[in-house]
């Protein structure tokens, strides 16, 4: 099967979409990436305004004490490292101007992966060193049947075989995308899906 032909549909169907966290800024996509790790982006959204009124910037953000942060975003899944993570990366990166563009400085940073990592090389537009894989892509990947088994890093490993760099950036995020709107785990919505010709779930069902 030849990939890289067969998801230009899925690509130009949200090629240049943002992501579902609702940020302002690099700072701000930074901080809600980290709070956002096995929570939800709606959850984020939500407390967003609170979090960056009290810290609009890395500055503010490296003066912070656990209380403060712990105030706003205790309702936050694994809040306690996360609020850890938060005061040593802007304590690590000082100012806005600082943070890092691309995957080794990011993934240097605490409390930032290589997903992580790479939806902030997306967001921010530099070109991408890896696919975002995250746990839409971890359903839907091997679902297409472009690549197989559950362990992210070889998920990224093998699209990042399958599939041409000068895609990488965007493939992530859209079959993402397809796993959020139309590939749901219970009742795909097979019939409305642009890769339903090419994917084995479908085929084989």
């Amino acid at each position: 099967m030849n990939w890289q032909k067969e998801i230009q549909p899925l690509i130009k169907k949200y090629k240049g979409k943002k992501h579902p966290l609702d940020y302002k800024s690099t700072y701000q996509l930074v901080v809600m990436v980290v709070l956002s790790a096995q929570d939800s982006d709606r959850h984020i959204n939500q407390l967003a305004p609170t979090f960056f009124d009290s810290f609009p910037d890395m500055k503010a953000l490296s003066k912070a004490t656990t209380e403060g942060l712990f105030a706003i975003i205790n309702k936050v899944r694994n809040f306690g490292n996360k609020t850890k993570w938060l005061i040593e990366l802007a304590n690590t990166v000082k100012e806005d101007k600082n943070i890092p563009k691309d995957l080794e400085g990011l993934t240097a940073l605490p409390g930032i992966g290589r997903k992580s990592a790479n939806v902030i090389m997306r967001e921010v537009g530099v070109k991408a060193e890896g696919v975002i894989v995250d746990l839409h892509v971890v359903r839907v990947a091997p679902r297409l049947g472009i690549a197989k088994g559950t362990d992210p890093k070889k998920l990224e490993k093998q699209l990042m075989v399958a599939l041409d760099q000068t895609i990488w950036g965007e493939v992530g995020m859209a079959i993402s995308f397809l796993g959020r709107e139309t590939c749901r785990p219970t009742n795909p919505k097979c019939s409305d899906c642009v890769m339903n010709k090419v994917c084995a779930y479908f085929i084989n069902s």
